[in-house]
């Protein structure tokens, strides 16, 4: 008999501890003690996840009633948000990773009140904030993604970085000839489609945006005549049959890029703005340089492409927005804005503070260049990046031409408009 009391004394015992600890650890709720704030971001570097959970034990620190629930779903991130939202369950506080206004803009809680706001980069307000004055999320930091070129290497080439395109090629080229064959001019880990649409996305922009001849009104439209992108697929089979990319272009993976840098064996990445400090870690002795995008058309101006790196929007059915937004309140301080841009490597997404990364010379040299919004974003319906990336692919290895690439991006663009109406 007393066996049994025991036994059921444990299980009771047992059974209140866990429900205890479900409650404390399920979605929006909250013990009496403490009170539960979800937290899903898109950060994958480990330098920026590091960053990140600093920030959030500092917060905890000056607010022990509020526990930050940290989720890093790297490649997961994007489905798990669109269950989220099909169900109307969005995390408390959750980054937009470029889509802000056109993808969670009626998930988000409108946060145009906050102290933080007067001090938003102006670079970011048609990325974060509508007409209305709605300001849809809080930059964590923002990107300014152009070239990332080997500065060791062409200075002992004696290759000024390039401003066009075909000072570009013909850079490349050079790289390609004093190499001899120990250097890849231009280098993608193009296992990965999205290597492929990092270069049609950013050059995008310079063929048809910025230039006089521009499409913007056309591709916002849906009359876009898309025998105007087969350019950039011309280049990229053309810089393909010169050997101007890397052999194992259709299988090199991104975790190589870092020790090839290192090695002084690449010549320029498309993007890449983060690699900086991860090569120098390697191999101090070479160093990186970032340019704005060259221009294509003659008269044109170079610019970043950028806007929102990593953000944190507050749901706007969340249970607890006052705690998400006292987080938000925290973060915007100067001195925590000053350690989130320092520790990702990236500038901040506010003017309140200055602020010193690998690529600061770069950004200040280039502080009058204007930044343009990531072009599939802004101009190109949700779920074309995948197309985008995917023709790459195909067309390097040769089951597609450049004018049937052009056809396929055609082909999802009208689709998915269609589905927008």
């Amino acid at each position: 008999m007393k066996k049994l009391l025991k036994t059921v004394a444990v299980a009771a015992a047992l059974t209140t501890i866990v429900a205890g600890c479900n409650k404390a650890s399920g979605g929006n709720e909250a013990n009496s003690d403490l009170t539960v704030v979800n937290l899903y971001s898109t950060v994958t570097n480990e330098a920026d996840k590091i960053t990140l959970q600093n920030v959030v034990k500092k917060f905890e620190k000056e607010n022990p009633d509020i526990d930050i629930k940290e989720n890093y779903p790297a490649d997961g991130y994007e489905g798990m948000l669109r269950v989220k939202m099909a169900a109307n369950d969005m995390p408390d506080l959750f980054d937009t990773h470029g889509w802000a206004i056109h993808r969670y803009g009626e998930y988000v809680e409108d946060l145009k009140d906050m102290d933080w706001v007067k001090d938003l980069d102006p670079a970011l307000e048609q990325i974060l904030k509508d007409e209305s004055g709605k300001v849809y999320a809080y930059p964590l930091n923002q990107a300014k993604d152009g070239l990332t070129y080997n500065a060791t290497l062409l200075e002992e080439y004696g290759i000024e970085p390039p401003t066009t395109f075909d000072e570009f090629v013909t850079a490349l080229e050079t790289i390609k000839k004093k190499g001899k064959g120990e250097v890849t001019p231009l280098w993608f880990a193009g296992s990965d489609k999205s290597a492929f649409g990092q270069y049609f996305d950013q050059f995008s922009t310079p063929l048809l945006i910025t230039g006089e001849q521009n499409y913007q009104k056309e591709l916002l439209d849906g009359t876009f005549d898309w025998s105007n992108y087969t350019f950039l697929a011309e280049k990229l089979k053309e810089m393909h049959e010169k050997k101007l990319l890397n052999e194992d272009i259709l299988t090199a993976q991104n975790h190589q890029m870092v020790d090839l840098m290192a090695q002084n064996k690449i010549g320029f990445i498309v993007g890449g703005g983060m690699l900086g400090p991860s090569v120098e870690e390697v191999n101090p002795e070479v160093k990186l340089g970032v340019i704005p995008m060259p221009v294509i058309e003659e008269g044109d101006e170079p610019s970043w492409i950028g806007g929102e790196r990593h953000t944190l929007a507050v749901w706007k059915d969340s249970k607890v927005k006052e705690e998400a937004k006292k987080f938000l309140e925290f973060i915007s301080q100067p001195e925590i804005v000053k350690e989130i841009a320092e520790g990702t490597s990236l500038p901040s997404g506010l003017t309140n503070t200055e602020s010193k990364n690998y690529y600061s010379e770069y950004y200040e040299k280039y502080a009058d260049v204007k930044v343009e919004p990531y072009f599939d974003r802004i101009y190109l319906p949700s779920g074309m990046w995948d197309p985008m990336g995917a023709t790459g692919q195909e067309l390097l290895s040769g089951t597609m031409t450049p004018d049937e690439v052009s056809k396929k991006m055609e082909e999802e663009y009208k689709r998915l408009l269609a589905q927008k109406k």
